[in-house]
């Protein structure tokens, strides 16, 4: 029978290798979009291209302060800093940012993934998760705003590579 420390470890590794995989595949689909369209802004109450592409670069950074339990004393301080005017500065800040919270995360002991920090459970509310909760959260709401972004994608006029399936412009058969 498997301990817990065993289980931990084997969770780690599923959320890492989750991890390096969705973000290539995120990569794939930012790498895509047309650079002259950065400005593109569906509703007026969606972000900029530009915008929703920094929040993955963004949410690193949060889920970094979370992780350190930065949540336990108040917030972040300051708003949210804006985005580069290059794409390629932008991908390479999220590149490195992906590679920072991965190390981070393997770093990690088992026993410290475990443990509770304060993390947004609704609006202006803060409930206690464990870290391993925290990041694999954190990579959902990835998924979940690469899959706006994909629909920016083919606004823009760009190609929708293969997220999970085929697409229109990457068919399988």
């Amino acid at each position: 029978m498997a301990n817990e420390s065993d289980t931990m470890s084997h969770e780690k590794a599923q959320f890492l290798a989750a991890y390096d995989r969705e973000h290539a595949t995120t990569m794939r689909v930012l790498r895509a979009y047309p650079t002259d369209k950065l400005d593109l802004k569906p509703h007026e109450m969606c972000k900029t291209a530009r915008d929703l592409a920094w929040v993955f670069v963004v949410e690193r950074g949060l889920g970094t302060f979370a992780f350190n339990n930065g949540f336990a004393s108040g917030g972040p301080t300051g708003g949210m800093p804006k985005p580069p005017e290059s794409w390629d500065s932008l991908l390479s800040d999220l590149e490195s940012e992906h590679n920072r919270f991965g190390d981070m995360v393997r770093a990690t002991s088992d026993e410290a993934m475990l443990e509770k920090v304060k993390f947004f459970s609704g609006p202006k509310t803060l409930a206690d998760i464990s870290r391993i909760e925290l990041v694999w959260f954190l990579l959902m709401d990835q998924i979940h705003h690469r899959g706006q972004f994909s629909i920016y994608l083919r606004m823009a006029g760009g190609k929708v590579p293969s997220i999970y399936g085929p697409t229109a412009d990457e068919p399988w058969m």
